[in-house]
């Protein structure tokens, strides 16, 4: 199947939605709790929700605001979103009033909908401003497991036959290169940007990412990365609603997981390595039938080898697939294939997918050897339209047809993408560079381990060291002379951590990503680390 398929065929996610309304009628699309829903009902609802939109005053290219953990709901209202031509802005679920009312203000956004009482999500806290914002009162989404209420079935017929005809116009007149959404990055450092992406790349390059991932009519998904985030949201339920599987979206990960396959016979999953751990280390699991699982794909730049290895030999998993990409590039970029050995899924992030190139350059953006570490750069169709409202930040990463990732890595003669570190992230000891990953998979080795994360910290004599954050795995203990021993026969002296902490978690914002800038707060406030 060609990877451009989907784009010229359906040219944007509602008219591809629609069609597969059509194709696959009364399948169920997602299950969230006891509620079931059908792809026609789904379409329905996203006819519904646009059209309401429409009537509120909505118009083609404004940007709307969803502010919801992962849910049926969060999909028909991202649906009607994109079938009224607007633009989508997902919002982070973890984020502060403050910093919602930031991405409400830097949009403009003409709509808010909200699934309030969710963690802490309370739209009360939002202080009006001069934008159009949410200037009708939010709209208020049903919370996960709830069929509907009141206020969103009153939103759903507040539609005019007049505001349903402009709405079938403007999915008619929708184009691929169409703007979809408006995407926030993490924002660990300073404003998150707002990443624009398109109708027509999204389709196309997970219609391509699913030539590897293999989910299909008959498949049952579940999806953990959240829907505000580019994975979760195009890899989760629109690749799902493309290729005729069921979605099952979890808002909150927790141990029920092993439940949740057995009694929806998951086949495939997609996660941060915690989530696999803990399917794996349940204290239950063999209670459980979990024979279903057939495919694992792994949001990690870094695997544990044994993580792979025991995916396979204990759950019989088929297929363990990782990747690297960035929401600045639709999230595409290289993919491990069926049939890449275990050692190259876990050290590697596979090679580039069709149409996508890398290069990796020195510091002054020469291109290095095979095998040599660098900048990450990428070039091809998948990169975003740029960030909003924001040319120079655009102008800064995007040179020459080049994106600047930020990313130190290596590829190796094969084509092999190597993730070494965040460009931020390194540290020099003594005048050599340390990349934490590199530090961290070989820590990983050990049986005790089961997260770590690895940071520079100040060093009066060798400018800095390394300092480690250790979670340990239940039951089996381990001291900072193991640690330190073990280190040392396995990486150069300069490499080895100074400092060693033991911790019973690791920080992480809502998308699995380790905040590194809260250890190294935390080890500067606590002294020597020790």
């Amino acid at each position: 199947m060609s990877s451009v398929t989907a784009e010229t065929e359906y040219g944007t996610i509602p008219r591809m939605f629609l069609a597969k309304s059509e194709e696959y009628g009364d399948r169920v699309a997602i299950v969230d709790g006891a509620r079931g829903v059908t792809f026609r009902e789904l379409a329905v609802e996203m006819r519904s929700v646009g059209a309401s939109l429409i009537e509120r005053g909505v118009q083609a290219g404004d940007r709307v605001a969803v502010w919801a953990p992962n849910s049926a709901a969060w999909v028909s209202a991202a649906l009607g979103v994109l079938a009224a031509g607007a633009w989508l802005v997902p919002v982070n679920t973890r984020f502060s009033p403050r910093e919602v009312r930031y991405l409400l203000e830097k949009t403009q956004a003409k709509s808010l909908i909200v699934a309030a009482g969710f963690m802490d999500i309370d739209p009360s806290q939002l202080e009006a401003s001069g934008t159009a914002g949410w200037s009708d009162g939010p709209v208020y989404l049903p919370l996960p497991g709830e069929a509907t209420t009141g206020s969103w079935d009153a939103f759903l017929g507040d539609a005019s036959s007049s505001a349903r005809e402009e709405l079938d116009k403007r999915i008619a007149s929708g184009r691929g290169s169409d703007i979809s959404d408006v995407i926030f990055t993490s924002g660990t450092t300073g404003h998150p940007k707002g990443v624009m992406l398109r109708h027509g790349t999204s389709l196309r390059a997970y219609e391509a990412l699913n030539e590897g991932f293999d989910v299909g009519v008959g498949d049952v998904h579940l999806v953990v990365p959240p829907f505000f985030h580019c994975f979760g949201y195009k890899a989760g339920w629109m690749l799902d609603l493309m290729s005729g599987a069921t979605c099952i979206p979890m808002a909150v990960f927790n141990g029920d997981v092993v439940r949740l396959i057995q009694d929806h016979g998951i086949t495939h999953i997609s996660g941060p390595p915690t989530l696999f751990s803990a399917i794996l280390d349940h204290p239950d699991r063999s209670l459980f039938e979990l024979s279903s699982l057939r495919v694992a794909f792994v949001s990690a730049t870094t695997i544990p080898e044994k993580l792979v290895s025991r995916l396979s030999d204990e759950l019989s998993v088929e297929l363990v697939m990782t990747g690297y990409g960035l929401t600045e590039n639709h999230a595409i970029g290289a993919f491990t294939r069926r049939g890449t050995p275990v050692g190259l899924v876990s050290q590697t992030a596979g090679q580039m997918w069709p149409d996508v190139e890398a290069r990796i350059v020195d510091d002054s953006n020469q291109p290095v050897p095979p095998g040599e570490a660098g900048e990450i750069l990428l070039r091809g169709y998948s990169l975003m339209s740029g960030y909003y409202e924001d040319q120079e930040a655009t102008d800064s990463v995007i040179k020459d047809g080049w994106l600047h990732t930020g990313d130190v890595g290596s590829l190796d003669a094969a084509g092999y993408l190597r993730i070494l570190d965040r460009k931020k992230d390194m540290y020099i000891v003594g005048g050599f560079n340390v990349a934490p990953a590199e530090v961290e998979e070989a820590l990983g080795g050990l049986p005790a381990v089961a997260q770590v994360s690895v940071i520079g910290v100040p060093d009066d004599r060798l400018g800095e060291v390394g300092a480690a954050f250790v979670v340990l795995r239940e039951g089996i203990p381990c001291t900072v002379d193991e640690i330190a021993t073990f280190s040392r026969s396995c990486m150069a002296n300069y490499k080895v951590p100074r400092y060693v902490r033991f911790v019973d978690r690791l920080p992480m914002n809502a998308t699995g990503k380790v905040l590194k800038a809260e250890l190294r707060a935390e080890f500067l406030r606590a002294g020597d680390g020790r």
